[in-house]
């Protein structure tokens, strides 16, 4: 449940951000993104930020006060590099970008800069709250039947929304749910994009938790998630995303968190890790997968230097071109073929019948 002492301002977001056709998608966030960060995976001052996305005539406000995560370092406002910006600088727009998106959005947390108000920390508790809470709860995820009106009443009626108008609100949030594909979101398989969240959701929470002079431990990212609402905002959950869950924190935690995103730090890690091991530098810049075999729809896109930890934490590299080619049938069937293979090879072949199997299996 949200905080009953939390005040809900709409601040900027009801001003129109010009979105354009429904079709398009977020497809002007993407655009904003890769100007504002001038196509490097480096954090960026926020005046600077700024400065770029001017040039192109475009508002700024809704995408660094909603989407993307701010701090302040040596009294200098920085918006931060994250699995969003990752995603825009990594590949061109599509519906995944736009799914990452909207949950950004939703999830609201921002970070702080310089002048920013305490509110403004975490700018769109509303849609949170309307989506947790309502469509999660009340509309058990049937996102038809979410409207303009529907938004406009649950605001209205909630004591903690604080402005004298909702109308402009409503009408823009459920434009940003449709186009951010917020009717993809019930669904009880792990997906890529689901998986880029998660690492998204990590990023800003222990971002967030520095904020407050709090540095949490690898231990406690589990506890993290379940908190911030993670689930509640990604379509519910299963045994299949639990067990998710623990694989991708553990992936997580050997790319190194957020510093994956470094080249530099991630050098340096795989160095201290694998010290008498040569790893010569990536010949294609694009992002590999790391999949899990337990489960290949747990499929992370990584950046290239991170591909020796990611082995380390348990997972099988693909390329690029398999990664955007990937069949989860014909992959498993390929794996287990080559396991047989392997098993041949060394002579090793069943000690019991298939008779006497299931026969010991019934027996039990």
């Amino acid at each position: 449940m949200a905080d009953e002492n939390e005040i809900w301002r709409p601040g900027s977001f009801t001003k129109n951000f010009s979105w354009g056709r429904s079709k398009s998608g977020l497809s002007e966030l993407h655009s904003v993104i890769r100007t504002g960060f001038n196509e490097n995976l480096e954090d960026v001052p926020r005046d600077l930020f700024r400065e770029r996305i001017s040039r192109s005539n475009r508002p700024d406000y809704i995408p660094i006060n909603f989407f993307l995560f701010n701090r302040v370092e040596g009294g200098e406002s920085l918006i931060c590099v994250d699995e969003l910006v990752f995603q825009a600088l990594s590949w061109d727009h599509s519906e995944a970008f736009d799914r990452i998106s909207l949950f950004a959005f939703l999830f609201s947390f921002v970070g702080r800069w310089k002048g920013a108000n305490k509110d403004q920390r975490r700018p769109a508790m509303w849609a949170n709250t309307y989506v947790r809470e309502h469509v999660a709860e009340n509309l058990d995820w049937k996102t038809s039947l979410i409207s303009a009106n529907d938004i406009q009443r649950f605001v209205d009626n909630d004591p903690r929304y604080k402005a004298e108008t909702s109308r402009k609100l409503a009408t823009n949030l459920n434009f940003l749910l449709k186009i951010g594909r917020i009717q993809d979101f019930p669904d009880s398989r792990v997906q890529r994009w689901w998986v880029d969240c998660l690492f998204l959701a990590l990023d800003r929470l222990i971002e967030d938790e520095k904020l407050s002079g709090r540095r949490p431990s690898a231990s406690q990212y589990s506890s993290l998630l379940d908190r911030s609402g993670f689930t509640e905002l990604t379509g519910g959950t299963n045994m299949e995303k639990l067990l998710a869950v623990k694989h991708l924190i553990r992936l997580y935690v050997a790319l190194g968190g957020r510093k994956r995103l470094s080249e530099e730090d991630v050098t340096a890690r795989t160095n201290e890790l694998l010290p008498d091991t040569h790893v010569p530098p990536p010949n294609d810049p694009r992002p590999r997968g790391a999949i899990h075999l337990t489960n290949p729809r747990i499929l992370k896109s990584i950046p290239p230097v991170c591909s020796q930890l990611a082995i380390l934490a348990g997972f099988e590299v693909i390329s690029p071109d398999q990664m955007e080619d990937l069949d989860v049938r014909e992959f498993v069937s390929t794996r287990t073929q080559s396991a047989l293979a392997v098993l041949r090879d060394k002579g090793i072949t069943p000690t019991m019948s298939l008779e006497e199997l299931l026969k010991v299996t019934r027996d039990r």
